[in-house]
């Protein structure tokens, strides 16, 4: 009859192996966050009930982050029962190929570009910035065409959501001359 002696390293293996299996616990956590993170900016938001009605600018956040919590628990216990998310296989895409972080890096200089560009040149011109550096990004590489797509597109969604919608959004020096 022989013995076995547990290594030191095989515990941290045997937790390391449980984590991988149940990887899908990292979006429960996430969905988590976002939840309470909403539902606590709902709550905290400074609203006056006899102003907007019963219906007012609380509603919707309260409905998407308690959503969100549902979503969490359902997705803890379905992943604790042995649920498994299915593997990616899209007929487009090779999981064998490293991520591209060429374009995720120019995708997000130019979405922080827009960003910080939003408030001092104004919606059209940053949207207009944002519009044709993801095309630019993504590989689009008509310079004679994208980049007035790119302005009449940031024009009619300034002209649908300030205008039409009501949403302020901030017009920038271009709005004197338009």
């Amino acid at each position: 009859m022989t013995t076995r002696t547990e290594t030191p390293t095989e515990p941290a293996a045997e937790r390391r192996s449980w984590l991988r299996d149940h990887s899908e616990l990292g979006v429960c956590v996430l969905l988590l966050a976002l939840g309470v993170l909403v539902l606590t900016d709902a709550l905290t938001m400074d609203v006056d009930l006899t102003q907007r009605g019963p219906v007012g600018p609380r509603t919707v956040p309260l409905v998407v982050g308690a959503g969100l919590l549902v979503i969490a628990a359902l997705l803890a216990v379905d992943v604790l029962r042995g649920g498994r998310g299915e593997a990616e296989g899209g007929e487009d895409i090779d999981l064998s190929e490293p991520a591209d972080w060429r374009t995720v890096l120019l995708l997000s200089g130019i979405f922080l570009g827009a960003a910080v560009l939003i408030e001092p040149a104004g919606f059209p011109a940053a949207g207009a910035l944002l519009f044709w550096g993801a095309a630019f990004a993504l590989g689009s590489r008509r310079v004679d065409r994208d980049p007035l797509i790119a302005a009449v597109l940031s024009l009619i969604t300034y002209v649908v959501f300030d205008k039409l919608l009501g949403v302020p959004l901030p017009g920038g020096p271009l709005m004197g001359v338009l």
